[in-house]
């Protein structure tokens, strides 16, 4: 027995150096941490249980029968995150440079597999040069694999993915699919075809980290979430991710200890502009109502625009849409509809209540907007709050403009409750562009037109640029002090917290793609 358990042991040991000593000091030398490291700062101490160590590929090709590592290049296993149980994958580079073979996927499908089955999220660290080229077929049928595990697995638990080196071609297909990914600058990258083919192919100059860098895909094309400067900050950020959000799709959304107190918030009262055309940031109404230091925000440098979070509320996890009107107005366009509808679909999926802010003057007009489809677009903010089911409660703070007040989750799409603060103005248009199309023969055939003009916009204003009509019509359930909003609020959610609301029956609806 000795002898056997001393043969594990050596096992253990060859399996846990990974591609060598060598390859480890590389991996350092890049400032990144390995596989193993990354898992060890990501779970709680001592709770990481490996499964599949021991597995090797079965390929012979091309000399790869001669270099058969244990592993295979990606450690797999399950451990705890804050006491609550999660599955993690963690690509290992200093082996065939993370690159996914039939077993090396097989792994990974297999604790995704187990993720559903007990319904825990996934993490996945992804650190790979791609298929491994000496398996062909074979390992790109192994991503298709896993692929359509991550598909199956969408709204059944939570997905994330963490991006810590390369990830090219089809691999990025599988972050894609989950719900939140996340990249580490200067040392990550993304992209379906490298600088050297859009060279070839564009005669572009372009480098890894302009083309599909962390920056670049947290600004410009909203691919990731959250870009961080290193990836120990990566890990903390998955860590506090996952405190918002709950195992999975039949678990309650998560909670912490609160003892109330006074619950008004008088610096709300000086937070709109007495200029309805000046700018503030929504942020700080946000900051003011929900729990101290409890908002998250998603996406923050990708469409400005609207600011979308997670947060608390009484203890009680939330998400968070808001227009922001220091961004372009507040505007909606393309971007913005896209990131507040899949963030709206996320919580919808997993039993988050949603908190609207609401201060747009409307979408944002254009030949650019019309000709990439903003009504494509724009369709689908309105498809995923017209779908959600949750607790819904939007709080109109100032514009609520057209079509777009119908999109940012009005009574008419389903929200429970809505609430305007004394500022709100709910109309078509603006005063100055309603009046000069309802009044232009009259200010056309006046002596004085401008003063015409700023008469019949003082009118309008008067008649139509407040919360009182929508109030008569019950379109707005109550017009409130900007103080007592957090007050509103925690009831709110409170009486709404056993809502049940079920969909027509159908396989699933065809949302605007």
């Amino acid at each position: 027995m000795k002898e056997k358990i001393e043969r594990l042991q050596e096992k253990i040991v060859e399996a846990k150096l990974g591609g060598g000593q060598k390859r480890i000091d590389a991996q350092h030398d890049k400032g990144k941490l390995t596989a193993r490291e990354r898992i060890h700062f990501l779970l709680d101490e001592g709770s990481f249980e490996e499964i599949g160590m021991l597995v090797r590929h079965r390929s012979t090709d091309f000399g790869l029968d001669k270099n058969r590592p244990l592993g295979d290049g990606v450690v797999t296993g399950y451990g705890t995150v804050n006491g609550r149980l999660v599955y993690v994958f963690s690509q290992d580079f200093t082996v065939f440079g993370g690159s996914l073979s039939e077993t090396h996927a097989e792994k990974i499908c297999k604790v995704m597999d187990l993720a559903m089955k007990n319904g825990a999220p996934v993490i996945g660290l992804n650190d790979s040069g791609g298929a491994r080229i000496q398996e062909g077929v074979v390992s790109l049928g192994g991503y298709a694999d896993i692929f359509y595990r991550n598909t199956l697995a969408s709204g059944v638990v939570p997905q994330i993915s963490a991006i810590m080196g390369p990830c090219a071609g089809g691999a990025v297909y599988s972050p894609a699919i989950t719900d939140f990914i996340m990249m580490v600058e200067n040392t990550s990258y993304m992209f379906v075809t490298g600088p050297n083919v859009v060279k070839t192919v564009t005669h572009e100059e372009v480098t890894s980290e302009e083309l599909g860098g962390a920056n670049t895909h947290a600004s410009k094309s909203g691919v990731t979430h959250f870009a961080y400067t290193n990836e120990i900050e990566c890990i903390n950020g998955i860590k506090t991710l996952l405190s918002y959000m709950p195992q999975n799709c039949e678990d309650e959304t998560p909670t912490q200890p609160y003892e109330g107190g006074d619950e008004k918030r008088e610096d709300l009262l000086n937070i709109i502009p007495e200029n309805p055309n000046q700018p503030y940031d929504i942020r700080d109404v946000i900051n003011e109502v929900v729990d101290e230091g409890s908002f998250y925000e998603i996406h923050k440098d990708y469409a400005e625009n609207i600011v979308v979070g997670f947060s608390r509320l009484a203890g009680r996890s939330i998400g968070i849409v808001a227009n922001q009107p220091a961004f372009l107005a507040g505007v909606l366009d393309i971007n913005s509809s896209r990131k507040g509808a899949r963030f709206v679909r996320f919580c919808d999926a997993f039993n988050i209540p949603l908190l609207v802010f609401e201060d747009v003057p409307g979408f944002l007009p254009g030949t650019d907007q019309e000709w990439n489809a903003i009504i494509t677009n724009g369709a689908k903010l309105l498809y995923a709050f017209s779908e959600a089911t949750v607790p819904r409660i939007t709080v109109i703070t100032r514009k609520a403009y057209g079509g777009a007040y119908d999109v940012m989750n009005s009574k008419h799409i389903g929200a429970d409750m809505n609430f305007a603060w004394p500022t709100a103005e709910i109309a078509v248009m603006g005063a100055k562009g309603a009046v000069e199309i309802i009044f232009r023969n009259e200010i056309k055939a006046s002596k004085d037109p401008e003063k015409t003009l700023q008469e019949k916009t003082d009118e309008y204003t008067e008649k139509f640029a407040d919360p009182y009509r929508a109030a008569n019509r019950g379109f707005v359930d109550e017009v409130i002090k900007p103080d007592e909003t957090r007050i509103k609020l925690i009831k709110a959610f409170k009486m709404l917290e056993n809502k049940v609301d079920n969909l027509p029956r159908k396989k699933h609806g065809n949302i605007p793609l």
